[in-house]
């Protein structure tokens, strides 16, 4: 089961930079008083979840630290600048935490742009770069925020801080995704592709309220085996066009 897609035709990429036409609804939405997320205590089962996690995604990366060790030395002698590189991403409960992944832009792209998704044939990514995202292979260290704390393995994909200013004032009930930690892989990501406009951001977000709504260790079980399916290129094995809205 899964939510109910909106259309992504006509619709055009967001960027952080103020767009040059703004309606009455944002403005309206901008004076209202938007109560802050209370997230509750995580319970004895969650610790217990988390703990269980970090010892998995601990024997992850050592069993996958060859590759990663290839994957920044293919990084480093292709182009300029650091293998990994750090980025802040917003948390559970609005909390800024440093994610780390392997570098697939070339350094410093975004310097006169500012933070902005990225499309496709992207100019800014590398050609090792393209190849690693194609594998996913760049989020590899994202083990290692599993292990501090920061992430589990599967949850709403982390945002910038940039961003998710931006999208709290298009799109009501945003910050309900942070009711919970992000992951590196989820249900949303495994049935949709990264954002490039406000349409997949929302359909990204019924996603999101679905999988926390009805989490549960056999639905966090689905989510992994439709993602070794996906890395495999079997995602026809377990896709199914979704059927219930969860807005």
């Amino acid at each position: 089961m899964a939510p109910t897609l909106l259309s992504s035709s006509g619709s055009s990429k967001l960027q952080v930079r103020s767009a040059n036409r703004t309606s009455a609804v944002p403005r309206l939405r901008r004076r209202l008083a938007v109560p802050p997320l209370v997230v509750p205590p995580p319970t004895v089962g969650e610790r217990l979840r988390d703990a269980l996690e970090a010892l998995l995604a601990a024997g992850l990366l050592l069993l996958t630290a060859p590759l990663c060790v290839l994957c920044c030395l293919l990084v480093r002698v292709t182009s300029r600048g650091p293998a990994i590189y750090s980025q802040s991403r917003v948390g559970r409960g609005g909390r800024i935490f440093t994610l780390y992944k392997i570098r697939t832009m070339y350094h410093d792209c975004e310097k006169a742009t500012g933070p902005r998704w990225s499309g496709p044939n992207d100019p800014r990514i590398t050609p090792v770069g393209r190849i690693l995202r194609k594998l996913h292979l760049d989020e590899l260290p994202q083990l290692w925020n599993v292990i501090r704390g920061d992430m589990r393995l599967i949850g709403p994909r982390p945002e910038r801080p940039e961003i998710v200013a931006r999208l709290r004032e298009h799109i009501v009930g945003y910050d309900r995704r942070h009711l919970v930690k992000p992951g590196i892989t989820g249900f949303a990501q495994i049935h949709l592709p990264p954002d490039t406009c406000l349409r997949s951001v929302r359909n990204k977000l019924a996603y999101d309220l679905f999988y926390i709504r009805r989490r549960h260790w056999r639905f966090d079980l689905y989510i992994l085996l439709a993602t070794v399916l996906k890395l495999l290129g079997l995602r026809r094995l377990y896709h199914r066009p979704p059927r219930y809205p969860t807005a």
